[in-house]
């Protein structure tokens, strides 16, 4: 009896071998998301009427370090910037564990409840150290994160707090053109991070915490000349009281300091975020901070000297960028950063023999 040829399933037919099937498979997807990349025109449409996808992609073409993405963020920009400078820009500082993350959402969430459009962006260089990103406070905003009108986005991790700044700088532009009428900035709250965010909005509210001894570390009085509002926050239970006497020792130590270019005089608040508590007078302070300083012509002013200090700003960074990539900078950076090491020149002479290498 003759036996049948095998049909086992097991059985190896010719054909693309499992490694050559695996790099087609790469290569059809690379090619399928080449084909998906939409073009500078299609975003910039898309990001006009709104649509958030089209915003989020803009924005991560202009945090990639990718020369041809930034080409394209640089056009995306350029055709969006007519349609921005319609929103109002808001700075929110304060010391870890002041409750920032809780009070954005609270805010956020009775803006979007008077029909406000509301982007949070950040800026937080994250540490050389520790590495530590912003990405938790997307996970904190439960509420806001889900709401239609609210847009969260953390800031790009990186140790350079200039060029987190200007990437920032430059997601209010797409935000304001995808019709987002209030755009909320946080700031880690340490460091020179309140400087960069103070040159980027019309007002700066310093979050406050009463009875940590919070009155008098953490806050430099830099800060406070800043500041356009302290809100004092957590301000309930067993914290009322002290909440209310910090508001006192607040408003007369504001009252010390020399009158603002704007005319306005800081106010001082109490406010509990977890109870969503002390938000309208919040939204309030700052429609009568802005109603002034239009009237005044300060918001104008003012908004033209940030433009100013970032033309200077972006020069300043790209020649530091271009500066430290040049290949032969590169080789003799080492060399005379062991020289100054081993105390064989000086930090001064380093530097101008590095500044006189020509290409």
């Amino acid at each position: 009896m003759t036996r049948k040829a095998s049909t086992s399933a097991l059985k190896e037919n010719e054909g693309i071998s499992p490694r050559e099937m695996t790099n087609v498979n790469a290569i059809s997807k690379i090619r399928a998301r080449r084909k998906k990349q939409k073009s500078t025109q299609e975003i910039v449409t898309a990001i006009l009427s709104g649509n958030m996808t089209a915003l989020s992609q803009a924005i991560t073409l202009v945090e990639s370090k990718n020369p041809k993405h930034l080409e394209q963020a640089n056009a995306i920009i350029k055709q969006c910037l007519p349609h921005a400078n319609q929103s109002v820009r808001i700075g929110i500082t304060g010391v870890p564990g002041v409750g920032k993350s809780t009070f954005i959402e609270a805010f956020g969430t009775y803006l979007t409840g008077i029909e406000k459009k509301v982007a949070v962006l950040a800026v937080d260089p994250s540490s050389s150290i520790t590495k530590g990103s912003i990405l938790g406070d997307k996970t904190r905003m439960e509420d806001l994160v889900k709401n239609e009108n609210a847009f969260i986005r953390p800031s790009p991790s990186g140790t350079s707090l200039g060029g987190v700044a200007r990437k920032t700088r430059e997601t209010i532009i797409l935000c304001e053109a995808a019709g987002f009428d209030t755009i909320i900035i946080e700031t880690v709250g340490v460091g020179q991070s309140e400087t960069a965010v103070h040159s980027m909005v019309d007002f700066f509210l310093l979050l406050k915490l009463a009875g940590a001894g919070d009155e008098l570390q953490g806050i430099k009085r830099g800060i406070i000349e800043m500041a356009d509002m302290i809100a004092i926050n957590k301000a309930d239970g067993e914290n009322l009281k002290s909440a209310k006497l910090a508001k006192v020792e607040f408003n007369r130590a504001l009252h010390l300091y020399p009158i603002k270019a704007s005319e306005w005089q800081p106010k001082v608040i109490t406010c509990s975020a977890i109870k969503k508590e002390g938000m309208e007078a919040v939204y309030t302070i700052i429609s009568d901070y802005l109603k002034l300083t239009v009237d005044n012509s300060y918001f104008y002013k003012k908004r033209n000297e940030q433009n100013k200090f970032w033309l200077l700003q972006t020069i300043e960074d790209r020649l530091k960028s271009e500066f430290f990539n040049r290949i032969n900078i590169k080789k003799e950076l080492e060399k005379q950063l062991n020289l100054v090491e081993n105390n064989e020149t000086t930090p001064f002479v380093a530097a101008e023999y590095l500044l006189g290498i020509k290409d």
